[in-house]
């Protein structure tokens, strides 16, 4: 019998950096990279359409059922799944010593601290965020932003609530800590990566138009230096939920007392 030869196997495991690369690629294109792209198809097909920029229009709490409770079940839904990346960076950089997180900033040693960290932050960056919004309307670059469309039920709010949390957790644990962390081990300079990473929090934003565009730059650079100076996310989390939970939840009032907005 003729002998048979043990097949043999090439060590085809990519090296460090080549597998710490890909792994940030597939990190953005499950979460906020997958958006920055949908939203730059979107700025391209809002500037090539008749109407003006400034006339349309970007909802971003949207129904998504005529049913009530099918409604509520898909926003639900769609919240817990989009955390799911956030899941998956926390698996990755999760280490065995306490604090378990720390690789992405996070700890609960400083509730106090880093929520008024937070509370203050918010209202450092939510005046000027409506001041630079209400110029973009008027010079057109920005277009209408309805925050929610959804209908008045006993879960709405706390949906909206979810809603927001859903956008600073995701936002500043992916972009902030997860991308900072791994942009540091493939060598990035300190404004190399504060910079990159606000271009691409700007880009995903781009879909609300150049002013939203330019706005969320500067906040993500100053998000970043915060970081890098005191290395804590949550604080940025707090900040970006505050903001958006008062967006969200005081939209009906704001859309009644300012038609004009």
């Amino acid at each position: 019998m003729q002998e048979v030869t043990e097949p043999t196997f090439v060590d085809e495991q990519p090296t460090g950096r080549r597998r710490l690369i890909g792994e940030v690629l597939i990190v953005l294109g499950l979460s906020l990279g997958a958006s920055a792209v949908y939203s730059v198809v979107a700025i391209v097909n809002r500037v090539t359409q008749k109407t003006a920029l400034s006339q349309q229009t970007a909802t971003l709490n949207a129904p998504l059922s005529n049913r009530e409770v099918f409604d509520l079940i898909y926003q639900f839904l769609a919240i817990f799944f989009d955390l799911v990346p956030v899941a998956l960076v926390a698996f990755l950089l999760w280490q065995s010593a306490r604090p378990h997180l720390s690789r992405l900033g996070i700890d609960f040693r400083q509730p106090v601290r880093d929520t008024g960290a937070g509370l203050g932050l918010a209202l450092i960056i939510g005046v000027p965020g409506i001041a630079l919004y209400l110029v973009g309307r008027a010079i057109g670059i920005t277009v209408q932003v309805i925050p929610t469309a959804l209908d008045e039920h006993w879960w709405t709010v706390p949906i909206l609530l979810l809603s927001a949390a859903r956008a600073g957790i995701t936002e500043e644990v992916i972009v902030i800590g997860y991308l900072f962390n791994r942009l540091r081990r493939l060598g990035w300079g300190r404004w190399t990566i504060i910079l990159s990473a606000a271009v691409l929090r700007g880009t995903y934003h781009l879909y609300q138009g150049f002013g939203a565009f330019v706005g969320n730059i500067a906040m993500g650079i100053l998000f970043g230096w915060l970081y890098t100076r005191y290395g804590r996310v949550l604080p940025l989390v707090i900040a970006h939920f505050v903001i958006d939970a008062a967006i969200f939840v005081g939209y009906p009032w704001a859309a009644a007392t300012f038609s004009w907005l």
